[in-house]
């Protein structure tokens, strides 16, 4: 009875460890300049960028998540059909479609920011697994920093601490609906990483980069 125990610590001590050693690797993210900040959020711009997509249909924040990406690194791992290995980016995205029910959300889409190298051409998924590109044009986006897991017990209490900061600034009545999201919970970390964990809640702002992520309402002040 010991060997298969001690077999099954060997291998999650093994996994951690390879976790460890990809997030100690300078990972691609998506380029943005803040250009607001204040102690408990910031706005950012954000530049033209591609995104592979899963839309998921559920209740459960946490689900949805984990069903999303375990399609999205299957693609990365060579389920497209250029059997292109991709390298691993972040933040994990999860965008909320707004509507009924405990979490405020009709639907999920999970998203992961595709390496510069296939921004142009990203390597078309395979049919099963569900997933579409997405250009996301460039935009203001408000976010509020948080630690520990997303959960679902907790990422709405955070979305709405944005918005009470955002309701108190400059962009009070800013918030933009044109991506058709509620909010989106960014995440940096893996699940094998259990303290300094980063998160975040982002929201669309009115504005742009030129005007300093100001809203037309804004400028005119």
């Amino acid at each position: 009875m010991g060997f298969p125990r001690i077999l099954i610590l060997v291998i999650t001590v093994s996994v951690i460890i390879v976790t460890e050693k990809v997030e100690c690797k300078a990972l691609e993210s998506p380029e943005y300049r803040v250009v607001h900040s204040e102690s408990d959020f910031e706005v950012r711009f954000y530049r033209d960028t591609a995104w592979m997509t899963a839309p998921v249909d559920q209740i459960s924040f946490e689900k949805a998540t984990k069903n999303g990406f375990h399609r999205l690194f299957q693609y990365t791992e060579g389920a497209n059909l250029n059997f292109s290995r991709i390298s691993m980016t972040v933040p994990v995205l999860t965008s909320i479609v707004p509507g009924a029910g405990p979490l405020h959300s009709s639907a999920y889409f999970v998203k992961l920011y595709l390496p510069v190298k296939f921004q142009a051409d990203p390597p078309l998924p395979l049919p099963e697994l569900n997933l579409q590109p997405n250009w996301s044009k460039s935009h203001c986006i408000a976010v509020r920093r948080f630690s520990g897991f997303a959960r679902d017990n907790n990422i709405v209490k955070e979305a709405e601490k944005l918005a009470v900061s955002l309701s108190r600034s400059k962009w009070a009545n800013s918030t933009s609906t044109q991506s058709g999201y509620a909010y989106s919970i960014a995440q940096y970390n893996s699940p094998f990483k259990f303290i300094s964990r980063v998160n975040e809640v982002w929201a669309d702002v009115n504005g742009s980069e030129r005007d300093g992520c100001k809203s037309s309402f804004l400028a005119a002040y």
